[in-house]
């Protein structure tokens, strides 16, 4: 069966992984900062550039392997609200957005979908975690889905016991407030086998399997 996996998700020591407003210029709601180490091009694979192949890089690139669809969070494709107003709007990455494959957007608000030329589409869902899953599913023509963010659409999925692995990164900064990936979480680690990898950057990666085969 096709697994949701979570790749490269930040992580600060006090637990936030987004701050607490998105704008246009603020697309992490002033948690850029937390995000400094993160190299971009590794989601081109490895050998995307000639730069020497760190843990960091290694580690970031499997972040493609095997997906077939994404789940994301309104907030992640954009920083609107409500009704959608600007009709332009096609997401941080402009023409090219790196997925490459259907990405299901989480909102309550009804947008047509959106096509690019590099295989990635936008389809735009108000859905349970359980129907957005299944509705990836039929998009992800057998591989697996990766649960994209941000830390309120993870959190949920966890949840709602849907996630089967997760790659988290432990960033060696403190932001303060932000949105929590634990909020109502107590004891979701039980559900998991973790183990974690230092990097010389500073970065701790976090490994999550789940233990069981059958979710809830």
């Amino acid at each position: 069966m096709a697994k949701a996996r979570v790749h490269n998700f930040h992580v600060s020591l006090d637990g936030y992984s987004a701050g607490e407003t998105i704008t246009f210029e603020k697309p992490m709601g002033g948690a850029e900062g937390m995000f400094a180490r993160f190299d971009g091009r590794a989601i081109d694979g490895v050998d995307a550039v000639d730069d020497p192949i760190t843990l960091d890089r290694a580690l970031a690139s499997t972040w493609a392997q095997g997906i077939g669809a994404e789940i994301m969070g309104r907030s992640k494709f954009g920083p609107q609200t409500g009704e959608w107003t600007d009709d332009e709007w096609r997401g941080w990455w402009g023409d090219a957005p790196p997925f490459r494959t259907p990405v299901v957007v989480l909102t309550h608000h009804r947008r047509d979908p959106l096509h690019f030329d590099n295989g990635t589409s936008f389809h735009f869902l108000d859905a349970t975690p359980a129907d957005a899953l299944a509705y990836a599913q039929d998009l992800a023509g057998g591989r697996d889905i990766r649960v994209g963010g941000g830390p309120s659409t993870v959190r949920q999925f966890l949840a709602a016991d849907l996630i089967d692995f997760m790659h988290l990164i432990t960033v060696p900064v403190t932001l303060g407030a932000g949105v929590s990936m634990w909020d109502g979480l107590a004891g979701v680690q039980d559900r998991f086998t973790v183990e974690s990898v230092s990097s010389a950057s500073g970065l701790v990666h976090h490994f999550w399997n789940r233990t069981t085969a059958d979710r809830a």
